[in-house]
């Protein structure tokens, strides 16, 4: 696998099947990967959608995709980081089922892979605040990013 950005963490998770079907923890408080429990959301995601980019100054995000599957981009955009400018990318979804812990800072996004919708789950160490909420928006397709989203045909 490729460096990671400081601060991002995998967790690679384990279904265990029978003939009834499967079963898999997600998350664990002895896992230690988030600070604090703040918000647990879902959203489900049109294929051919791209959600991309935003980052929080204050909390930390972590991702799992119970369903469909995603190409997920993270570009560590910390001055102070020594991983700064630096983009990682995953595939999630049912065909990798994985935690990922994007920490403050990481600009991160995904896109929709294949035919079928994607649904999210994911963690906040903080709560959405309406009033003042935690979201830096950065567009999908910006030059200082420069992440080419398009499938590579091989």
């Amino acid at each position: 696998m490729e460096e990671l950005i400081q601060g991002v963490e995998v967790k690679k998770l384990i279904k265990h099947v029978d003939d009834r079907g499967f079963f898999m923890e997600i998350l664990r408080d002895d896992d230690n990967l988030l600070k604090r429990f703040g918000q647990a959301s879902m959203s489900l995601t049109y294929p051919g959608v791209i959600k991309a980019f935003h980052y929080h100054k204050l909390q930390d995000d972590l991702w799992f995709f119970p369903k469909g599957n995603a190409q997920v981009v993270l570009h560590d955009m910390r001055d102070d980081s020594p991983t700064k400018g630096m983009t990682n990318v995953f595939y999630m979804g049912e065909h990798n089922p994985i935690l990922l812990l994007i920490p403050v800072g990481v600009a991160h996004g995904y896109r929709v892979l294949g035919n079928e919708p994607v649904i999210i789950t994911y963690f906040t160490t903080m709560s959405y605040n309406r009033e003042n909420p935690d979201e830096y928006r950065i567009p999908w397709d910006d030059p200082t990013i420069g992440f080419d989203w398009t499938t590579k045909n091989r």
